[in-house]
């Protein structure tokens, strides 16, 4: 793209963009489409990319010099075709098969200028909607009777939301032709565990079979009396430890929301022995590696318990990103906005791509030893792993 036509997208980008799309992609494996929208987020105007790949939708706020450096990058190569959609004109952007690009713009008529939706809360399409009433959400106390939610519930209304997009991105990975099996360790109240049955049984008419997992006898029997109340039959609240949990032989997805320290891993090690083929798990508390990370370099900056206590905690997901890689899944580390309002709000989401035999599995393994010894840090997934 010559550097006239970048300054051009730039003048147009700047001038009141309302939408973009961003579609036919020169390599049919890899994006498949991106969209983009301004927005107001903490009184900043930002702008919010959804890349699409055949399976999944990725999300990301970038600033408007970040957006001004990524757009003309996009039909470099990658993509042939752009609509964008401003306060003033509609421009497509096209580009021929040798890459030359062209650039046509049409102006609106005054009586079609539009202006910038930018609010956050605009009517934004959530997957559960304000204003429609939710039977489980009514129940748990985050919505009224005719659908408005609850003041003081509406950070939860949010997170509820923001998990099952998260659910909806792995719908492909799961079976469609039987039952799906899901276990939620730690699952405490249950939002989350009503939500996933919700979503995948009401909205999408899946047949599933939901099982929650808790160490409190209270909140597993208000479980139960809930669900048997709003007719979820195929959900059921179980009374269990993480490790020592035996009930199943087999189980698509494994979700484990801030299961305390080695919690976590006891439950990543279970997922993978089972070959779920999605693993959902914010962990929580990660006092392990805390208790073992030595490096006589690293000493200046770990004098320090604060700095020794998140240094820790991210290295403590990383690995387990790196375990959970070893082990045949795609995995990602995104943000999610934590339940309880923490800063722990980090989400490790795995889909099987393929189970390696024994031997690849260990010699994987055996090639994050070194950081291991680097660190002087064995952590409870890596030695259940080897085992």
């Amino acid at each position: 793209m010559e550097q006239k036509q970048k300054n051009e997208l730039n003048s147009i980008l700047s001038s009141g963009l309302i939408d973009a799309v961003i579609s036919n992609p020169v390599n049919s494996e890899e994006l498949q489409k991106i969209k983009i929208r301004p927005l107001i987020h903490k009184g900043q105007t930002i702008y919010q990319i959804e890349e699409f790949t055949k399976t999944q939708a990725f999300h990301k706020n970038v600033s408007f010099e970040e957006l001004l450096s990524l757009f003309p990058a996009y039909f470099e190569n990658r993509f042939r075709q752009g609509q964008l959609t401003c306060e003033s004109e509609t421009v497509q952007i096209l580009v021929s098969k040798k890459g030359a690009v062209s650039i046509l713009r049409k102006k609106k008529k005054a009586e079609n200028f539009k202006q910038i939706p930018l609010s956050h809360n605009r009517a934004k399409n959530y997957i559960l909607n304000e204003g429609t009433p939710v039977p489980f959400l009514v129940e748990l106390g985050v919505m009224t009777k005719d659908g408005a939610v609850t003041k003081a519930k509406y950070d939860k209304f949010r997170q509820i939301n923001r998990f099952l997009e998260f659910i909806q991105d792995i719908l492909p990975a799961l079976p469609k032709n039987r039952p799906i099996t899901i276990l939620d360790f730690g699952c405490g109240k249950s939002y989350l565990t009503f939500a996933i049955y919700h979503f995948l049984k009401v909205l999408h008419g899946r047949d599933v079979k939901i099982i929650g997992l808790d160490l409190k006898k209270d909140v597993i029997a208000n479980c139960n009396r809930l669900a048997e109340k709003l007719g979820y039959d195929d959900l059921t609240f179980l009374h269990g430890d993480i490790a020592d949990y035996e009930g199943v032989n087999a189980i698509d997805m494994v979700v484990t929301l801030h299961a305390c320290d080695t919690a976590t891993d006891f439950a990543l090690a279970k997922a993978i022995g089972w070959d779920a083929s999605v693993i959902l798990s914010v962990p929580c508390c990660q006092h392990e590696f805390n208790k073992q990370i030595k490096n006589e370099a690293l000493t200046p900056f770990l004098k320090y318990g604060l700095i020794k206590e998140r240094t820790a905690a991210l290295f403590t997901d990383a690995l387990r990103g790196n375990l959970l890689e070893a082990a045949g899944y795609q995995t990602q580390i995104l943000e999610f906005i934590d339940m309880e309002h923490t800063p722990k709000n980090i989400l490790l989401r795995a889909v099987r791509k393929q189970r390696p035999s024994e031997e690849t599995l260990q010699n994987n393994l055996e090639a994050l030893a070194p950081t291991l010894a680097l660190l002087h840090a064995e952590p409870t997934l890596y030695r259940l792993l080897k085992k």
